[in-house]
């Protein structure tokens, strides 16, 4: 059997979660069967005698459509092009609606089964309309469009299988839950305070982490306006980079000076997507990672910050309530939600003050941030491992494969 994987992220271009997904869930996948990368890029390798990646990318110069539109058609080319390159596979796995349309193209012109895997959906991202212009609303359709012709569904999350079963019009046995999952060899407790120093991390001082892009999603302006209640003898480290557009660009930077204004300790921001050793030492040597997403499918930040024995304090929404055992590998923040726009906190200055309560109380506790970093390294070990993932969704494949 041969899988088709496609995808907007796969290695080096990955920014978030979903590329994540991709890149390791392609690795075990290949020990079960052959598996076909197509993502967005000049990506041309043979990974391995069962796996291959290749990138396809567009010139845009020419578009005269307006610039929030362009990333748009340009994901609809890339898939057109996934397609006419030939498909060879069995069953096509798409990621993200950036790959819904070559998914849609190669089910009804090649014959084959469509997997689509939820990492997000788009109705509950409203802020995208910021990034996408009209091109929102297409995103809209597509992914209606998708997840209602798809063969299977796989929602990362009972959560997600709950948004999924509420949004669209999909029989209820195609959809299935699987996580996502980690890799507890790569992602390991490291020290190394040469990477601290880099970055003018002060390794004598405790420090809350904060990992992810800059997206009204995941929250920081939240974090960030909590940093003026946290105990000034911690210091904060931002590692925040890839802003959804150029004004949650400004309004991240008027945010951070005016939480260095009003806070005596540091406040270390990193503004790139740094590399995964980089990541993995800045998980190990923090106090405590922050999660303050106002929407978070899943959250495989969460799942690195564990693994490297850190525990997590996170709002308490969607998987980061199946991942995470309040009390037991970190602490849940309620996060009440307006009813027009469940995607604002009610009371934002009451949550920025709840983060920054939970994120003291575990940072004057260094035994039981240690306890906690240790139950959460087993937990991930024992529940979220990528062979058991893959070995899940090649089942999956093969009962769509002999149902044709």
């Amino acid at each position: 059997m041969k899988s088709l994987l496609l995808s907007n992220e796969y290695p080096p271009n990955i920014y978030g979660g979903a590329g994540i997904h991709v890149e390791y869930l392609s690795r075990e996948l290949a020990k079960l069967c052959d598996v076909e990368v197509r993502c967005f890029g000049g990506q041309n390798d043979e990974i391995s005698p069962t796996l291959s990646a290749r990138g396809f990318d567009t010139d845009k110069s020419d578009y005269e459509a307006p610039q929030p539109l362009h990333s748009v058609f340009s994901a609809l080319d890339k898939c057109l092009q996934f397609n006419t390159a030939g498909i060879d596979a069995d069953v096509v796995h798409v990621h993200t609606w950036y790959a819904h349309f070559g998914g849609i193209l190669a089910q009804l012109n090649y014959g084959i089964p469509l997997v689509l895997t939820v990492h997000s959906l788009e109705p509950l991202r409203p802020w995208k309309r910021e990034q996408l212009g009209g091109g929102y609303d297409f995103t809209l359709w597509l992914e209606k469009t998708a997840i209602e012709r798809a063969d299977a569904v796989i929602a990362v999350s009972k959560e997600t299988k709950a948004d999924i079963m509420r949004l669209f019009d999909v029989d209820e046995e195609k959809v299935h839950i699987v996580y996502n999952g980690i890799d507890p060899d790569e992602y390991q407790p490291t020290r190394d305070d040469a990477i601290l120093q880099k970055y003018g991390i002060d390794t004598e001082k405790p420090f809350v982490l904060f990992v992810g892009r800059i997206t009204r999603q995941k929250g920081i302006v939240h974090l960030v306006n909590a940093i003026q209640h946290l105990d000034p003898d911690c210091q904060v480290v931002l590692c925040a980079g890839a802003p959804d557009t150029p004004e949650i660009a400004a309004e991240m930077s008027a945010a951070v000076d005016a939480a260095r204004a009003n806070f005596d300790g540091d406040v270390v921001w990193i503004e790139e997507m740094i590399p995964t050793y980089e990541k993995v030492v800045l998980y190990s040597h923090a106090s405590v990672f922050c999660c303050p997403s106002i929407y978070e499918p899943f959250g495989i930040i969460n799942l690195e910050a564990l693994a490297c024995e850190t525990p997590v304090v996170a709002s308490y929404v969607g998987g980061m309530k199946e991942i995470i055992v309040d009390g037991e590998h970190g602490l849940h923040v309620p996060l009440e939600q307006q009813d027009e726009s469940p995607f604002e906190a009610t009371e934002p200055e009451t949550f920025a003050k709840d983060l920054a309560t939970a994120i003291n109380s575990l940072i004057a506790d260094p035994e039981r941030c240690a306890a906690m970093g240790k139950a959460g390294r087993e937990r991930v070990i024992e529940h979220f491992s990528w062979t058991a993932i893959a070995k899940e969704t090649t089942e999956l494949y093969q009962s769509l494969v002999d149902a044709k």
